[in-house]
C-alpha cells in the first residue's frame, strides 16, 4: 500500500491523509529483494499525480490528488507550529523507530546466517544465538529504545566470536582489523520503519 500524505510530524497518523491505493500483481520475494520507485509530480494546477512501479515486473499503479484535497494556507501554518511543539517526541519517535529498524534486519539477517552456516556451528552456539535473537525480537515488541538497545548489544557479542568462526580468512583480510584503526578508538558508530499499519 501506498499512503500518500501531507504535514510536518514523524508519525503518518499524525499527518493529513490525501489518498491510498495499492501495487498489486506483484509476485512473491525474498525480503528486500524488490525495488518500488514512487514518483510524484504536480502540475500547475496544483494537481498531484502519485505512480508506484515495481521495477522487477513493470506492474504501475497511480493515484491523482486534487488541489482542493490539500491544506490551506492557514492549516499548513498550524502544522508547521505543531511539529515544532512536537519536536522533541518526534525525534524520540524516529529514534525508537530507527532502532527497531535495525533491530528487525538484524534478526532477520542472523537467523538466515545461522541457518547458513550448517554444521559448522555447534548445536550449543546455536542455541545461544536463537536465545539472543528471541529476547530482541521481545525487545522490539516492547516499544523501549533502551531494551532494544540492550538486546541488540548482547546478540552482537554473542554472534562476534561466531563470525570470526565462520568467516576467519574475511576477519584477517579486512581493512577494518583492530591493528589498523587502533588510531580510531574515538569513532563513534551511528546507528525508516517498516511502519505497521496501526501506525498509520
Amino acid at each position: 500500500t501506498v499512503h500518500v500524505i501531507q504535514g510536518e510530524r514523524k508519525q503518518a497518523a499524525q499527518n493529513k491523509s490525501l489518498g491510498q491505493f495499492n501495487l498489486t500483481d506483484i509476485p512473491p520475494a525474498a525480503r528486500g529483494t524488490p525495488q518500488i520507485e514512487v514518483s510524484f509530480d504536480l502540475d500547475a494546477n496544483g494537481i498531484l499525480n502519485v505512480a508506484a512501479k515495481d521495477k522487477n515486473t513493470g506492474k504501475e499503479q497511480s493515484i491523482v490528488i486534487k488541489a482542493s484535497s490539500g491544506l490551506s494556507d492557514d492549516d499548513i501554518e498550524k502544522m508547521v507550529k505543531d511539529a515544532e511543539a512536537n519536536a522533541e517526541d518526534d525525534k524520540k519517535f524516529e529514534s525508537l523507530v530507527q532502532a527497531k529498524n535495525n533491530a528487525d534486519m538484524l534478526v532477520h539477517a542472523t537467523r538466515k546466517s545461522i541457518s547458513e552456516a550448517g554444521d559448522k556451528l555447534t548445536d550449543e552456539e546455536k542455541d545461544a544465538v536463537e536465545t539472543s535473537t528471541v529476547k530482541l525480537e521481545e525487545a522490539i515488541k516492547q516499544d523501549s529504545l533502551e531494551a532494544i538497545e540492550e538486546a541488540t548489544k548482547n546478540l552482537n557479542e554473542v554472534l562476534t566470536p561466531l563470525t570470526q568462526k565462520l568467516y576467519p580468512q574475511a576477519e584477517e583480510g579486512s581493512p577494518d582489523s583492530p591493528e589498523e584503526t587502533s588510531s580510531d578508538e574515538n569513532t563513534v558508530d551511528a546507528e525508516f520503519e517498516e511502519v505497521k499499519e496501526e501506525e498509520k
